[in-house]
């Protein structure tokens, strides 16, 4: 029974992070991080393996598919494209939790040959999970059905990401409106495909409206780890600047909830200790 917890980066200048190797500042508060940057461009083995030296062997990394694989390419003609990818990644070994599939907001329920074509031909030995933002997989339960025998077909998780908080009222700065431009607006999933469900949840500014808001994930979080289920959920707010934090409130929550879970590490302190 373990229970993972991150933010959507691992450096934000509003962050306790001392020293040069922002990874392993960041690994010292929280246990998962989603891996970004992939999405932009395959990195260098040596960059990987820097990801790995700066993280503990349980860390996880959810990395996310190159932009030419899931947005230009749209899953496919990729082979060589994520045969390089897969390489590059190797450096993380069992730190690599998941490889995150995230398709555009117009991959559609028509699409669902396309990918379940791509998970078919996947190598086994890693696991995958997917998030869509076409509306219809939300609202039309023919469409979310269809989809989910895909995933199982696969062993894969569907990734939701919340964001009913953030949509609950009008922003009220500009980071908010930032994030109502940018999120998608999608119904609210609570149910699981495996036994890693993993979750993107976006709060607001407020402390306290995004810590209300995720009182359900915390309920739905120690249902799945009394099934077995080891979840990694994902902490957001429009800036990030909080998320860090909240990250380990989360856990802290669960935690109160279920007391067997193992602690999270202690952060590395801000500035170095004296003697005096």
């Amino acid at each position: 029974m373990r229970l993972h917890v991150g933010c959507a980066q691992w450096t934000h200048p509003a962050w306790p992070q001392p020293g040069r190797e922002k990874l392993r500042s960041y690994a010292s508060w929280c246990n998962a991080v989603e891996s970004n940057t992939t999405f932009y461009g395959t990195p260098s083995v040596s960059t990987v393996a820097s990801w790995a030296a700066q993280t503990p062997p349980h860390f996880r990394f959810v990395v996310k598919l190159p932009q030419v694989v899931t947005h230009e390419r749209r899953l496919t003609n990729v082979d060589a494209e994520f045969r390089a990818f897969l390489a590059a990644i190797e450096p993380l070994g069992a730190r690599n939790h998941a490889i995150w599939i995230q398709l555009p907001a117009a991959f559609s329920p028509t699409g669902l040959g396309t990918l379940a074509a791509f998970l078919h031909q996947a190598p086994r030995e890693h696991r995958y999970a997917v998030e869509v933002r076409h509306r219809d997989f939300f609202d039309d339960p023919r469409a979310a059905a269809n989809l989910e025998r895909v995933l199982a077909r696969a062993n894969a998780e569907w990734i939701p990401f919340d964001t009913g908080t953030l949509f609950a009222r009008r922003p009220t700065s500009l980071a908010e409106r930032d994030a109502w431009m940018k999120k998608p607006r999608v119904s609210r999933r609570t149910h699981a495909l495996t036994g890693h469900p993993i979750v993107r949840y976006i709060g607001r500014d407020s402390v306290d409206e995004t810590v209300e808001g995720w009182a359900y994930l915390v309920e739905l979080v120690v249902t799945w780890l009394s099934e077995g289920r080891s979840p990694t959920i994902f902490l957001h707010t429009p800036d990030n600047a909080e998320s860090l934090d909240l990250a380990r409130r989360f856990y802290a929550t669960v935690t109160a909830a279920v007391p067997d879970l193992a602690p999270l590490p202690e952060p590395i302190p801000s500035e170095p200790p004296t003697l005096f």
